[in-house]
């Protein structure tokens, strides 16, 4: 019987594994930035030569190895999945746990659910150990998972739905009102899961059928080609994008070179910038409604063998991270660029991280101070890495390679990429234009199918021999890539191309600011103008704003070419985030351009 939070329990008669307090005293282990799964940047690329399988399944050809070398004893004795709550209640699941589990619930999707491979299951769950269940489990059914955030609204619930035509649901209680509101609306949803100790009408108790449900499961064959998963993407205009991908493009495409115990092909670019093995702890912070998080916290940890952590935690808080880092043996760390922002006004040397080695970050560009300020506190970089909800991993800071703050790394080995114009022509080294990858003649397997709706969103992201990711960038002369700006974040003032990044880094660097976002504001002159909304420090809330106002300008002229600076500053005691951190620039921007028009 493995005991669960909020009183719910699956009735696992063999597991051993049970829910307890957090009493795990650290252990001091030497640190090293040396890499362990490759020897530098350019072996890496050297050795990379993709062979995709014809068939796979992430939870078969995986999963299921990993738990046969745990109960040969060929694999270290961390844990699986480790999570804890606000109350220091942990769940600790081996990988036997894991497949035990997972088998269960695929037979729960597969007879009571009646799905059938190919259907689709809209998953709305926090960081719960049953959202990495329904991953598991929706493999082995050969279902198409469809994760969604908790912060979703009704219009949003109805969208997805209505657009994926999902058979089936799966919730908790914070969520079920909404689903019923708008699931009237949805003619093909037939299933609803509910994860609760209260029963709702309309509703299956997702706990009891797992816990009456057979663990005799066999997993369904899948093509790499088939249907695996679907995000929505948002966008700055219209609505998200249905974006597909397949088991090859994100099951296999996370991982990289060389797993040949578990399956016969080399793999992408996860492996050598997360550089996990199966004594690592990794915890990554994003939420689950967002690609990162299968990218992370399922597909390129458990490749290596590695141990999930996860907390609980409904709303990043930066004395949590900072305790828990602390508290708990995490060697890897992997958060926003916001959040590090929020960590490094906490002063985390007041803490000891004893088992930290390697810290990374991905969702938006970090500011090069906030990178310098974490490496005084902690004496650890932060290595950036960039991708999309399309492609994986683009590009990275790999260990082994110089850091050059504002840069985010070289290219991923699993890609072409270079600096295009709007015609898809490649542009000379140095020269800011379109981050593209190379798709003709071999279009890449990691790259996601296709935008299923809008289906013609699909053709308007190729140009030439390229897909364009949306951004714009530079590659210099040593191959670092710098991120300018998103292709509709780009200011266009006066005939000069802006990029908010390099604003923002300015003003970083001025100790009156906290935080600080960068947007275009419209002008009758000009046409656009720079605005920056800025989060002051304690320090400075109290000073004069006008004077402040005209030092900060004057500051980014210094740092910076002078026609970059912000002719407007707005200071507010908070910018929009997301759920996971990343600050919400198209609402600020929205707001900017509404007020003003």
């Amino acid at each position: 019987m493995i005991p669960f939070r909020r009183g719910a329990c699956f009735a696992l008669g063999y597991c051993a594994t049970a829910a307890r307090r957090a009493n795990w005293s650290p252990v001091l282990r030497p640190k090293s930035t040396a890499p362990k799964n490759f020897t530098d940047y350019e072996s890496m690329k050297e050795a990379y030569r993709p062979r995709v399988p014809a068939r796979f399944n992430f939870a078969k050809d995986v999963l299921d190895v990993w738990e046969a070398k745990e109960k040969a004893g060929a694999r270290s004795s961390l844990p699986a999945l480790w999570w804890v709550d606000e109350q220091r209640t942990e769940i600790r699941w081996s990988f036997e746990e894991l497949g035990f589990h997972s088998r269960r619930l695929a037979n729960v999707l597969s007879e009571e659910c009646r799905l059938a491979q190919g259907d689709r299951v809209f998953l709305i769950l926090p960081r719960v150990p049953e959202w990495w269940l329904v991953n598991i489990a929706c493999l082995r059914a050969g279902t198409v998972l469809i994760p969604g955030t908790s912060q979703l609204t009704p219009r949003d619930i109805l969208h997805r739905l209505q657009v994926s035509e999902a058979k089936c649901v799966i919730t908790d209680e914070s969520t079920a009102h909404l689903l019923d509101a708008v699931g009237s609306q949805c003619p093909a949803l037939t299933s609803k899961l509910l994860l609760s100790t209260r029963g709702r009408q309309g509703w299956g108790d997702l706990t009891a059928l797992m816990g009456s449900a057979s663990a005799d499961h066999v997993c369904v064959d899948t093509s790499s080609d088939d249907h695996m998963t679907i995000f929505f993407t948002s966008g700055t205009t219209g609505s998200p994008k249905m974006t597909l991908h397949s088991h090859c493009s994100f099951g296999l495409g996370e991982l990289i070179v060389c797993f040949s115990l578990i399956f016969n092909t080399q793999t992408t670019c996860f492996r050598y910038w997360l550089d996990l093995t199966d004594s690592s702890v990794f915890w990554n912070t994003s939420d689950t409604g967002w690609a990162k998080t299968a990218w992370s916290s399922v597909f390129a940890s458990w490749t290596q063998g590695a141990c999930v952590f996860a907390h609980h935690m409904p709303r990043f808080n930066t004395s949590t991270v900072l305790q828990t880092l602390s508290r708990y043996p995490i060697s890897t760390f992997c958060t926003a660029p916001t959040a590090y922002r929020m960590l490094v006004q906490e002063d985390p040397s007041r803490f000891q991280f004893p088992a930290l080695e390697h810290c990374l970050c991905a969702g938006e560009p970090i500011n090069p101070e906030v990178m310098s300020q974490w490496r005084r506190l902690t004496d650890l970089d932060i290595y950036e890495g960039y991708g999309q909800t399309e492609t994986v991993l683009i590009a990275g800071t790999f260990k082994g390679m110089e850091v050059r703050p504002g840069s985010f790394g070289k290219v991923s080995p699993a890609y072409d990429v270079q600096v295009v114009d709007d015609e898809g022509r490649v542009l000379p080294r140095g020269t800011e234009g379109n981050l593209a990858i190379r798709v003709k003649p071999h279009r890449p397997f990691c790259l996601f199918l296709e935008y299923m709706v809008p289906p013609e969103k699909t053709a308007e992201c190729f140009r030439g021999d390229f897909y364009l990711t949306g951004d714009r960038g530079v590659m210099d002369k040593d191959g670092y890539l710098w991120f300018i700006g998103r292709a509709d974040d780009v200011i266009l003032s006066a005939g000069y191309r802006i990029g908010p990044f390099e604003v923002e880094n300015a003003l970083i660097e001025h100790e009156a600011v906290a935080e600080s976002a960068v947007v275009s504001s419209p002008d009758p002159i000009r046409g656009e103008v720079v605005k920056a909304f800025v989060v002051l420090t304690p320090e400075y809330k109290s000073m004069n704003q006008y004077e402040l106002i005209r030092e900060l300008q004057a500051h980014v002229k210094r740092v910076t070419a002078p026609y970059k600076y912000p002719r407007k500053i707005e200071f507010v005691d908070q910018l929009p985030k997301t759920v996971s951190g990343k600050i919400r620039r198209v609402e600020l921007r929205k707001k900017e351009w509404d007020h003003q028009m």
